[in-house]
């Protein structure tokens, strides 16, 4: 005997047999219920009775004979009504009638119960977990930053501000400056976190609320220990996501193909070369546009590249505590189809060279006090990188638009739910 409980996504009378599609708890396809007046006239008429959206629990086992099209077939023993809708569901659950991409947004608790929805966020969580099981092979430590702050990571103006009992505060755009602290401890630590960022976007490439896989690590030799880190990591993500999450691929039309290794390493003179020689002129010294990382993604794919590094940027385009050298900076962007997915590079680890940093970027030292208390005793070579989880998942399952990889969104228009 078998307890299956979820809600009824549709329902069809057919005669004397009534078939109730049920989405079954975290399962991604549906479970038909066979309900027939013949076996049990009583079971037969409470199913015909119920409403769509109702949360029910069956008792009984699967069928070895299948009768309906959709989903495995589970025939009842016993049935209950869980808690049935007040009101009209403002979604079709069959998945048949189109939804305005905003009801989707305002509807997603209620579009989980659809096995395409159900499939993205299960990769998702499985992503994640691959993401911590390989870290922590690794000997990286999961550490817990704080998300009020007082200074931003990048310096700059797009921060949420806050009152802190009378103190001006900010929402974290980032876990840079805590996690480079945490070095002087602890050579390897990383956090799964969100970030807050105030910039007035309307793309649909930028939230306002997005996750990161944020990773430090000490004692490298060069940027190139964490290029190596990074490839290895999305290789061995996708690898897994292809190998565990091949029913809500298929379920999403999805076919993720393992990436091209090794990844190239473009520096960003060369790219701007090669985005020159499409007619696309870019300004030496500017960070690329949406445009250009675009172009430059149908470059790579014409090469036979989903992901690629962008390395040696001016070191004007980056922020203070990137370690430069010769007006370069050791740092790199990680694109994945023409989308920028990860940022990073070597710190600046020397006390002397990381306050001329802050004070070339026209910043106050003062204001960076806490942090720069930490290079003061032992600080070793480190470096790291962001990784942003919704563009990785954006890419990987081929989204045109990022807030479909996020359950709850924040943008500049949305605050509920």
């Amino acid at each position: 005997m078998v307890a299956l409980q979820g809600w009824v996504n549709a329902k069809r009378v057919v005669g004397g047999i009534v078939f109730l599609e049920i989405i079954p708890e975290n399962l991604v396809q549906p479970v038909t219920a066979v309900f027939k007046k013949s076996e049990n006239r009583d079971l037969w008429k409470e199913a015909k009775k119920v409403k769509i959206g109702t949360a029910v629990r069956i008792e009984g086992e699967y069928s070895r004979v299948r009768l309906s099209k959709r989903g495995e077939e589970f025939k009842p023993t016993k049935f209950e009504v869980i808690t049935p809708p007040v009101d009209i569901l403002p979604i079709d659950l069959t998945g048949k009638t189109p939804v305005l991409f905003d009801t989707k947004l305002k509807y997603r608790y209620l579009m989980l119960r659809l096995p395409k929805e159900r499939a993205i966020f299960k990769i998702r969580a499985r992503l994640l977990k691959h993401v911590r099981d390989f870290l922590e092979k690794n000997d990286f430590l999961e550490v817990h930053t704080p998300k009020i702050v007082g200074a931003g990571a990048e310096g700059g103006a797009t921060l949420f501000e806050l009152d802190y009992f009378g103190r001006k505060a900010f929402l974290a755009q980032s876990p840079q400056l805590y996690k480079q602290m945490l070095i002087t401890s602890i050579p390897r630590v990383y956090e799964i976190t969100p970030y807050f960022r105030a910039e007035q976007h309307h793309t649909t490439r930028h939230l306002n609320e997005c996750w990161g896989i944020d990773v430090e690590m000490g004692f490298i030799s060069s940027v190139e220990d964490i290029l190596k880190l990074l490839e290895e990591l999305l290789s061995s993500t996708i690898e897994y996501i292809r190998e565990t999450c091949k029913e809500e691929l298929e379920i999403l039309g999805v076919d993720l193909k393992l990436p091209r290794r090794p990844f190239p390493r473009l520096t960003y003179d060369n790219v701007i070369q090669l985005l020159e020689e499409r007619g696309i002129k870019v300004t030496w010294g500017e960070d690329l546009s949406d445009r250009e990382e675009r172009v430059l993604g149908s470059i790579m794919k014409e090469k036979g590249y989903d992901l690629y590094f962008i390395v040696r940027y001016p070191w004007e385009t980056k922020p203070f505590y990137i370690m430069r050298r010769d007006g370069y900076s050791e740092s790199f962007d990680l694109d994945y189809k023409g989308l920028e997915i990860s940022s990073g590079g070597q710190r600046e680890h020397r006390y002397t060279e990381l306050l001329r940093n802050i004070r070339d970027k026209g910043l106050d030292p003062m204001d960076f006090e806490f942090y720069l208390e930490a290079f003061k005793y032992g600080m070793p070579p480190h470096g790291g990188f962001g990784l942003g989880v919704e563009r990785l998942l954006m890419k990987m399952l081929d989204m045109e638009n990022i807030r479909e990889t996020i359950i709850f969104t924040r943008d500049i228009h949305r605050l509920i739910p």
